[in-house]
């Protein structure tokens, strides 16, 4: 009677695998006969009913049993996984003739170029790179700028206050004060960073910009060492035969202070559309340190002298690259970056 049943199960085992189509049902008649509570698992929970003497006989009838849908299994088991694998090489095929997809690299904006071009030459000359915070105190922005309360230069320069005290910078001179303070001196750095103010968005406009500006401060500094480094600047800039004019201007925190032009590299001082006809492009403004800007950082005027100049960084970068729309260069449109 056992040895009935068993052939039954074999039989009617063998039949559903062999009938099989996925892997899954595959799996399923495993455990309707091969687990624990599978067709052959509740056989032999009835050994016990088997007279002692016909149990071996029994039991190899069951690990025959066993062996053989183990065995089709796998055989079944090993053809459905090769037909999936055929399917997926049919469906995935990769033509190798075919041009590899290119990495979309990213691309340094012509900000980036331009102010790696000018650490690199105030690098060249000595210069030491620093770099402050954009959120600052109204007093490191204004005040120890020889910008007081109610002064005409805070309305040119509105900016976006966070309370009465703090403010987005307007420049990074403040930078410079911070390192005034520390009285480490002699200095010879620049500070590049962005700046904001209250602009409107326009060709020549942002509420939010960058300025690279510098400070020197040493014994025996004078104008003459201020025009030298600049004119050097310009030639390493824009080319060797670049001549630099300064024309007299009111800064608070400088005195003398001055406009510098340079002469235009297009045209080398024609008159073109570039220069508007004059021959000369503005390009920054400087002057000598104001004594009381030295005093308010804890430096003696009488003993220590220095000149200080701010330039705009995309100014730069739209002269240098003929760019007549600043708009452009906050777009992020690759076709526009890809250019530089």
């Amino acid at each position: 009677m056992m040895k009935e049943k068993l052939l039954e199960i074999k039989e009617e085992a063998l039949k559903k695998i062999s009938e099989t189509n996925g892997l899954d049902k595959l799996n399923e008649i495993r455990v309707a006969y091969l687990g624990k509570k599978g067709e052959l698992t509740q056989v032999l929970k009835g050994m016990k009913d088997v007279k002692p003497e016909d149990r071996p006989m029994v039991g190899q009838y069951v690990n025959d049993t066993r062996k053989a849908i183990e065995e089709k299994l796998e055989e079944v088991k090993t053809k459905l996984e090769e037909e999936v694998l055929n399917q997926k090489l049919k469906a995935e095929v990769i033509d190798v003739t075919l041009p590899a997809k290119k990495n979309n690299v990213g691309h340094r904006h012509p900000n980036t170029i331009a102010l790696e071009e000018v650490e690199r030459i105030f690098v060249g000359m000595g210069y030491e790179v620093v770099e402050g915070p954009e959120v600052e105190y109204d007093y490191y922005n204004f005040e120890a700028l020889n910008i007081p309360e109610n002064h005409p230069a805070k309305d040119e320069q509105d900016t976006f206050y966070v309370n009465d005290k703090i403010l987005l910078r307007t420049q990074t001179s403040s930078v410079q004060v911070h390192e005034m303070e520390k009285g480490k001196l002699p200095i010879r750095m620049i500070s590049p960073g962005r700046v904001f103010r209250a602009d409107e968005v326009d060709a020549t406009h942002s509420p939010s910009f960058h300025q690279i500006e510098g400070l020197v401060i040493d014994k025996n500094v004078t104008f003459a060492d201020l025009k030298g480094t600049l004119a050097q600047f310009a030639k390493e800039l824009f080319g060797e035969d670049t001549k630099v004019k300064f024309r007299p201007h009111h800064f608070p925190f400088t005195e003398p202070s001055a406009e510098v032009d340079v002469s235009c590299f297009k045209c080398h001082g024609k008159g073109c559309r570039m220069c508007k006809g004059s021959g000369w492009i503005e390009i920054l403004g400087c002057g000598m340190v104001h004594p009381h800007v030295l005093e308010m950082s804890g430096i003696d005027p009488e003993e220590y002298t220095g000149f200080a100049f701010g330039v705009g960084l995309e100014r730069i970068a739209l002269l240098k690259y003929e760019i007549d729309d600043m708009r452009l260069m906050y777009e992020n449109d690759t076709r526009f970056l890809k250019q530089f």
